[in-house]
């Protein structure tokens, strides 16, 4: 009772939240009709800024904390972001009408972590008096990093495999006709194939790291592990996050709307996934949090936030990552499920029912 209390008071708060009211109100007024337009460049300069002030958060926290404490929280930061990515390959690709490459290519985007929906959670942590680790924050590129590269990683492999084996029996096909034997196909798959067949992965990883959003944030976690930045940080940084951050929710809500039309054209299948997932994901990620909690005393809060980034799917270094990295899948297919609805369910649902879980735990 004390749980279900909690959750609908947090839940019914997180509907009157700037963060989702901003995202409803660009959905609204996408549906009807505005031409309301954001520049594009005005939209980078917002996710630059908001990505900054988190690296920043976090790398200050890094350099006056103990190391040590971190090891766990981000270790399962890691298990998670590749874990969805293969609970993805093998629920969401076994669907009917839902194409493989597709599947994992959404896998990547839900396992990669929404800097938006993290600082939504940052901030109904603090309204709600809820102590974290300030290097919490520094947990997305530990869960983000690893779910693109695994992703990327995993359709290539899938693709090569799809490759070679059409060209296997392509071969049959015309060796039956020939009259020859498995030793000429061999032979022929020998001299056709590439040397090197395997997926190279370090060059995935330094894409990834080069993107605009990691680059970013990495870059806000180094400038606060290596300089002082405090007085920059307070006076300019901070203010301006929560204004900055309603201006991309709204800019989301108008994307979202436009994104769930093109949803269904692809396969229902997707909303479904959609809907359960971040819920899926941000149990697990509870769960890992709370061993980090009884074995390193890990915070509440802190399970929270790796609870709701697991939750969440990303919305700023995920896309262009993946548009690079899987050409051949559909972006309306990962880009409409994460947008339209996974992280409307990520920040109104997830975010109350993981912070009223931790409030139950933890006695209120």
């Amino acid at each position: 009772m004390d749980f279900l209390s909690l959750f609908l008071m947090d839940f019914v708060k997180q509907l009157q939240s700037p963060t989702l009211g901003f995202l409803i109100g660009g959905m609204v007024i996408a549906a009807l009709g505005s031409e309301l337009v954001i520049p594009e460049a005005i939209n980078q300069i917002i996710v630059f800024m908001l990505l900054m002030k988190i690296g920043l958060t976090g790398g200050q926290a890094i350099r006056n904390s103990n190391l040590t404490e971190m090891v766990i929280p981000a270790a399962s930061a890691v298990a998670v972001g590749v874990l969805v990515v293969f609970i993805a390959r093998y629920t969401l690709a076994k669907l009917p009408k839902v194409n493989t490459v597709d599947a994992i290519a959404t896998g990547g985007l839900f396992g990669a972590v929404s800097g938006s929906t993290m600082a939504a959670a940052l901030t109904l942590l603090e309204e709600q008096n809820m102590p974290y680790e300030a290097w919490a924050a520094a947990l997305y590129p530990f869960m983000d990093i690893p779910a693109l590269v695994t992703a990327i990683v995993v359709a290539n492999i899938y693709l090569s495999k799809k490759k070679r084996s059409a060209a296997g029996e392509s071969l049959s096909k015309q060796t039956v006709a020939a009259g020859d034997y498995p030793s000429s196909r061999q032979e022929y798959l020998s001299k056709q194939q590439p040397a090197d067949n395997r997926v190279k992965i370090w060059p995935i990883v330094q894409e990834s790291l080069q993107g605009p959003a990691l680059s970013a944030m990495l870059l806000g976690i180094a400038l606060g592990l290596f300089t002082q930045p405090e007085s920059v940080y307070k006076s300019f940084y901070d203010p301006l996050f929560r204004g900055l951050l309603s201006i991309l929710m709204l800019v989301m809500g108008m994307e979202a709307w436009s994104r769930l039309g093109e949803l269904r054209k692809v396969a229902q299948w997707y909303v479904v996934y959609s809907v359960v997932g971040p819920l899926v994901h941000g149990f697990i990620a509870f769960g890992l949090g709370m061993i980090a909690h009884y074995t390193t005393g890990f915070s509440l809060g802190g399970v929270v936030i790796l609870a709701v980034i697991a939750s969440s799917s990303s919305d700023i270094s995920g896309p262009p990552t993946l548009r690079a990295g899987i050409p051949s899948a559909n972006p309306s297919a990962y880009i409409g499920a994460s947008t339209a609805i996974g992280t409307p369910i990520a920040i109104g649902l997830g975010i109350p029912l993981f912070l009223g879980l931790a409030q139950a735990i933890g006695g209120g």
